[in-house]
This record gives structure tokens, sequence and C-alpha cells, in this order.
């Protein structure tokens, strides 16, 4: 008999631009990150991290590091009924299309 390990996935949801696109890190931080994991930790999101810029200027403007418990959790929870709701709350704090990439250990 076999066990199966599971290995845990990190995405990173990273939102670029100008210091002159909306962003607002105040409901980022306060709102948005605990309704991400308020919504998909039941499905395996075991941790959320947000990252900024130090100083103000083109390119990231912010960064959040997703930790899932393996690849199923992140298929259920971005495919789970609260995706619509995470995604929803996206307008309330900036106008940028944010984008996903999963982590690959070296």
């Amino acid at each position: 008999m076999t066990l199966e390990i599971a290995t845990p996935v990190t995405v990173y949801v990273t939102y670029s631009g100008s210091p002159h696109d909306r962003f607002d890190r105040t409901w980022y931080v306060e709102r948005h990150l605990p309704l991400v994991m308020a919504s998909w930790a039941r499905y395996g999101l075991d941790s959320i991290a947000a990252f900024f810029p130090a100083s103000q200027q083109a390119g990231t403007l912010a960064i959040c590091e997703c930790q899932f418990r393996d690849q199923a959790a992140v298929d259920a929870a971005f495919n789970s009924p609260e995706a619509t709701a995470v995604m929803a709350d996206v307008p309330r704090f900036t106008d940028i299309a944010p984008s996903r990439t999963r982590a690959v250990s070296l």
C-alpha cells in the first residue's frame, strides 16, 4: 500500500500597473483578503499574504501569495460557488485585472 502525500501549491496573484492606477491597499488587506480566506479555507486554502513594493513605481503594485493544501484544493477553490463573490470584490479596490501564476519548486 502506498500513501499519497499532498503536495502544497502556491498561487501568486499579481496586480501590475502604474502608480496612477487605482489600487486601494486598505480595502485589499482589510476586506478582500479576509473574504478570500473565509471563502476558500474550506476548500484547502491554508494561508494568504499580501506584499507591496517599498516605493511606488510602474510595475507590480501588489502580490498575493496563496498557499493551498494541494492542486485539488486550488481547483476546488477557483471553481467554487464562492469564487463569484471573490472575483466580484476586485472592482471595489482596483480596475487592474489580476494575473494568477502557480509557483513551481526548483
